[in-house]
């Protein structure tokens, strides 16, 4: 059983890491970097559909201020930036996929109880009381 604690969950490590990646980006870059050692920029950018250039820089950036991401700028013309998950970002995509496979398995019984919470309930009548 769960216990609260005195400051009532004031700061909850699991509440906090979850608003910072449960956000419309960070998942997605988490997850196309665990599934390459390393990618560039523009490689991630093809990938997540639909995120611009500056959404990810800014989504990039916040990931590696948690240390869940390694950036490594090339001393190269042009420059080359290359990302990669850090241990503990990879600790992370595991949690993330044991999270995923427990929604896999049970999202049929949770549809099907959203399903009846939201089904129109039959009209009581003055002998249904009794």
């Amino acid at each position: 059983m769960l216990t609260v604690p005195e400051d009532g969950f004031a700061f909850c490590p699991v509440r906090d890491v979850l608003d910072r990646v449960g956000d419309k980006w960070s998942l997605l870059a988490i997850l196309y970097l665990g599934s390459a050692e390393q990618l560039r920029f523009n490689e991630l950018r093809k990938n997540i559909a639909g995120i611009s250039q500056r959404m990810l820089t800014v989504t990039l950036r916040s990931l590696e201020s948690d240390g869940l991401v390694a950036r490594t700028v090339y001393a190269e013309v042009p420059p080359r930036v290359e990302y990669q998950l850090t241990d503990r970002g990879q600790g992370l995509l595991e949690a993330v996929l044991h999270l995923g496979q427990w929604a896999k398995e049970h999202a049929p019984a949770i549809l099907q109880a959203r399903q009846q919470a939201l089904a129109p309930t039959k009209p009581r009548s003055v002998n249904d009381l009794g």
